[in-house]
């Protein structure tokens, strides 16, 4: 039986945060990285940016196997 984890993604641009979020939600690696940074970008005073760090920090490494 497979548990789904939220972890970083091995697959990254920076630091594997989006590409973990859609790993985990089966969506769209590049579609969550645009989103993100539209919505960071869009939004007063780039709450974006922080939220991302502080996800870099929290977020577990993904294992391989």
């Amino acid at each position: 039986m497979s548990t789904k984890t939220l972890a970083l993604s091995n697959d990254k641009m920076i630091a594997g945060v989006c590409g973990g979020i859609a790993e985990y939600f089966g969506w769209s690696k590049g579609g969550v990285r645009l989103v993100y940074v539209l919505l960071s970008v869009l939004s007063a005073a780039f709450p974006g940016f922080f939220v991302y760090i502080i996800l870099w920090l929290v977020m577990p490494k993904k294992h391989s196997l």
